[in-house]
């Protein structure tokens, strides 16, 4: 008994030593420390650096970037409205909550270990306290930018990049074709219905207007140009609609708004309408600018004006 009293006394001081060493302490703590870089990144923000997981696996979107994550292949468990609302999105959110930067409560069983935001969201401090919030401002840079950016955030830059360079070629392409089909000088607008109000909209805004102004250097009407590229936006009366609507329309449409419109004469006139020259594309499935609807938009456009 007393042998093996001795013997229990004599390895907790071995042990005892071993920690109380000065080169294992510190290599416990570079083991320690090590494991911590590899599991977070800092990402530059808007706000400053903030630290942010390295490998997301539950991120939670309050506004605008549920298609940029969804491109980059990380897994969603909270999203806006809108989001859910696209029926292109149907299946891969189906079992992805509706969130709103309210709905505290619910974001937190969620368990998120990423939120991302516009720059306008309440409740940004209470936010941080559930998950690391990175908000951006709708516009501060162009829309591939944009992706380039959530691409760092979710540390995955080079896919961003890669789909980004490939993106550009492939409409600069298309757009080539279609000004060869329609004329270099063939004007194009881009009209929403959308709550008993119109609206016509720059090349910066969505809706398409990117790929077809800034990608494919499709012509807007000068009227257009000067209402509302500053802006983004610019809403009109139906009265005044054949003012901005150029050779082609893209009708943006949503089915369960106000569309009578569509059924004057005021509208029946427009040239672009009497020829049969209006794209009508559904709202929720246009609304944004991420990869994924881009991507759809492009090929949407391919369609109608070159019938691919």
């Amino acid at each position: 008994m007393k042998r093996r009293l001795i013997l229990i006394l004599l390895l907790f001081v071995l042990l005892t030593g071993c920690n109380n060493d000065p080169k294992a302490s510190e290599s416990n703590k570079n083991a320690s420390t090590e494991g911590s870089t590899s599991e977070t990144i800092i990402y530059e923000s808007e706000n400053g650096p903030i630290e942010v997981p390295a490998d997301p696996q539950r991120v939670v979107v309050l506004s605008s970037f549920a298609g940029n994550v969804l491109a980059l292949d990380v897994n969603l468990v909270g999203v806006d409205s809108w989001a859910k609302m696209n029926p292109q999105w149907e299946d891969e959110l189906s079992a992805v909550e509706e969130v709103t930067d309210e709905s505290l409560e619910k974001i937190i069983e969620l368990e998120p270990d990423l939120i991302i935001g516009l720059s306008n969201i309440n409740n940004l401090d209470k936010l941080n306290e559930i998950a690391p919030t990175v908000t951006f401002t709708y516009g501060a840079v162009d829309y591939l930018t944009q992706h380039l950016e959530i691409g760092k955030l979710l540390n995955k830059e080079e896919e961003a990049n890669n789909w980004v360079t490939d993106f550009k070629q492939r409409a600069q392409e298309a757009g080539d074709k279609i000004r060869a089909e329609i004329g270099e000088d063939t004007t194009v607008s881009v009209i929403e219905s959308y709550d008993k109000q119109l609206y016509v909209y720059g090349d910066n805004w969505g809706r398409g207007t990117e790929i077809l102004y800034q990608e494919m250097d499709l012509k807007m009407p000068e009227k257009v140009v000067d209402a509302a590229q500053e802006a983004g936006y610019y809403a009109l009366s139906a009265e005044v609609l054949p003012e901005f609507v150029g050779d082609y329309m893209i009708f943006s449409k949503f089915d369960e708004m106000d569309n009578s419109f569509t059924e004057t004469e005021t509208y029946k006139n427009i040239p672009a309408v009497a020829n049969d020259r209006v794209f009508t594309v559904n709202g929720y499935e246009f609304y944004f600018n991420d990869p994924l609807t881009l991507d759809y938009q492009l090929q949407f456009f391919k369609d109608a004006f070159l019938g691919e």
